[in-house]
């Protein structure tokens, strides 16, 4: 398939197949989304709501999973907001095709988001699959090579991002048989974040278990979906 860098409406660059039609991050910009979705809706609501601010430094460290590495673009932000927040983050990156290095090099996130971290985004993508790295002092990463339908963790993460490509393109990866997979890897009072907002998306969450709010969505979508994973759900 071919693929080619593009600039999203918010100046940052993203990568688009063309036989799909189909982008990793929104056209209407790549940050916002990521920022929206999965760092407002996702990280910022877990540690407001389920965490003691208090002691979020010295507490076990909030583990993520992204569905999605792709560009890394959702692990560079939320790496830099938890040196802002002072939180530890155990994050697993799983990726069942890799970017490739060339199409790293030509993205402009260090440009937009920090300058100062170039060298982070770096480690982020040179580091070795299928092991865990310290990046930063409070930034753990594990990168996994797998399909999503092979993830068999259980009562393992906090937080969710489920940023795979649109049911519009793979159906295959919105079902209730991968959601069932996303329900039993959360822990209790656990949240998974996505940019979907599709009915059929929603009742795939709700039928194996999750409780689901329909969100105010990033610039160019209306509405997007977080669903909780609450001890009396099942």
């Amino acid at each position: 398939m071919i693929r080619k860098i593009i600039t999203t409406s918010d100046g940052s660059k993203t990568i688009q197949i063309e036989d799909w039609n189909e982008q990793y991050h929104s056209i209407h910009g790549a940050i916002q989304e990521a920022n929206h979705v999965f760092l407002k809706h996702g990280l910022l609501f877990y540690s407001e709501t389920f965490c003691d601010s208090e002691h979020a430094s010295e507490s076990s460290a909030i583990s993520i999973l992204e569905i999605g590495f792709g560009t890394g673009l959702n692990a560079f932000l939320t790496l830099i907001e938890a040196e802002k927040l002072k939180l530890n983050i155990n994050y697993v990156g799983v990726e069942a095709y890799p970017v490739q290095n060339e199409e790293i090099e030509q993205l402009n996130y260090v440009e937009l988001i920090s300058k100062t971290h170039d060298a982070i985004f770096e480690k982020l993508h040179e580091t070795s699959w299928e092991e865990y790295h310290q990046i930063t002092s409070s930034f753990q990463l594990e990168k996994q090579q797998k399909l999503f339908k092979d993830i068999n963790a259980k009562n393992q993460f906090n937080i969710i991002y489920f940023d795979a490509f649109g049911a519009r393109v793979q159906p295959d990866l919105w079902t209730e048989d991968i959601f069932e997979i996303m329900f039993n890897v959360l822990k209790n009072n656990g949240v998974l974040v996505t940019y979907s907002a599709k009915g059929s998306v929603r009742r795939a969450m709700q039928a194996v278990g999750f409780t689901v709010e329909r969100l105010p969505g990033p610039p160019g979508k209306r509405e997007m979906l977080r669903a909780t994973k609450y001890s009396t759900n099942k």
